[in-house]
């Protein structure tokens, strides 16, 4: 049980955490990593060498640090961590050894003068507080995932029913159960994560559902990274026939219901959920306004598909720019060339009312793009709650 003091001693570490929270979890994470290998599968290894994964583990503990006396005030933080765990089966087995590594972590980086016995102890406590709350949320959804129609507990064997090279970059898997089963359902904007051996190394990566659900398949739309061993790997060496083992779709950036204009933002292998968000959206009368930015026509994943959708469907427009100018004589021309801009956003968005944009938007790409994004559309009146989006890797701030 937490205490009041224990609080107190908590809410007193933030500005530590905030001069060299980085430091601690990059500390944490090698402890963790070197001596507790049956957790590495949890973990990218690209995330930790980048150091994503250590900044957005240093945001986390900071935000639950400043509301540790007022949780709801983490809004969707804690949603979004329960929907990573259990695309990756985070188990109630995997807490007592991150615990432990990141006790030992915060004693070894901040020194016993610092991290004096108490502050340990008040830690201990707020880690088995968090720990509580989010194996109890987690346990509820794979219960959900186990029992709903389709539905199954840890991996389930797929085989890959179709391979379809979708650009330069982009090839789509459609994935069909071997028990030929119905599959689980799921809201647009989902993911699921497959488990695969990659040079003698399980590994685990998460995939957004790139089509709409249908209670038989799902499929994902995996772009080739340069270095990407996972990526690298599916797209030579996981044919048609091939069996995966898949996880329940999870996710927490997903499609709201509602009647305001829908404005779907995507760059590069970013477009991936909005496919589903936009086939779900075409079943009602909202109006959609679609913009998606590649470097190239080469690289412009769905363009075909897309522009088929725009024909058939009058509140639908779509609007393209791309980075490289494409040769004259090609039928793919971009609506814009260069990078997506407030100018751009302002022509291809429904017009404002007294400064105000009322629409839905969702937006997904690589952090840079996202980071522009969020500021035009805050620049062109988009309510902050009717903007959202979702990081492929470890979330981290835009701001």
């Amino acid at each position: 049980m937490l205490t009041t003091a224990q609080k107190s001693i908590v809410t007193a570490t933030v500005p530590l955490l905030e001069s060299g929270g980085e430091a601690l979890t990059t500390h944490f994470y090698r402890i963790l990593l070197d001596e507790h290998p049956e957790v590495r599968p949890l973990f990218n290894q690209a995330s930790q060498a980048n150091g994503e994964q250590p900044r957005a583990l240093a945001n986390g503990v900071l935000m639950y640090a400043r509301h540790i006396d007022r949780l709801d005030a983490l809004g969707d933080l804690a949603a979004q961590i329960v929907s990573k765990h259990v695309a990756l089966q985070v188990l109630p087995e995997h807490y007592p050894v991150v615990g432990a590594c990141l006790l030992r972590a915060i004693r070894e980086v901040l020194g016993a003068e610092i991290a004096t016995d108490a502050v340990i102890d008040a830690w201990a406590a707020a880690y088995d507080q968090l720990a509580t709350i989010l194996i109890g949320a987690e346990a509820a959804v794979y219960d959900q995932n186990a029992n709903a129609p389709g539905g199954w507990r840890g991996a389930r064997a797929f085989r890959v029913e179709r391979k379809e090279a979708e650009s330069a970059e982009i090839t789509s898997f459609y994935l069909a159960p071997v028990d030929l089963q119905p599959v689980l359902d799921f809201e647009p904007g989902q993911y699921i994560s497959l488990r695969l051996d990659v040079g003698g190394e399980e590994v685990r990566r998460s995939y957004s559902l790139s089509a709409a659900p249908n209670g038989r398949t799902y499929r994902i739309s995996v772009k080739r990274e340069r270095g990407g061993a996972v990526s690298n790997h599916l797209h030579d060496h996981v044919h048609e026939g091939s069996t995966l083992e898949v996880f329940p779709p999870s996710g927490a950036f997903t499609l709201s219901k509602g009647e305001r204009p829908l404005v779907l933002i995507s760059g590069g292998v970013g477009i991936t959920p909005t496919l589903a968000m936009l086939e779900a959206a075409l079943e009602t009368e909202r109006p959609i306004h679609f913009i998606h930015c590649a470097r190239s026509n080469d690289v412009h994943a769905f363009r075909g598909p897309i522009d088929a959708l725009a024909e058939k469907h009058a509140q639908f427009e779509r609007f393209y720019c791309y980075e490289e100018a494409p040769h004259a004589d090609t039928d793919a021309q971009p609506h814009a060339v260069g990078r997506l801009d407030v100018e751009m956003l302002a022509q291809w968005m429904p017009p404002s009312t007294d400064d105000v944009r009322d629409v839905d938007a969702y937006f997904l790409g690589p952090k840079p793009f996202m980071q522009q994004v969020k500021r035009s559309l805050r620049a062109l009146g988009v309510p902050e709650h009717q903007i959202r989006y979702e990081f492929f890797g470890p979330a981290s701030s835009l701001d």
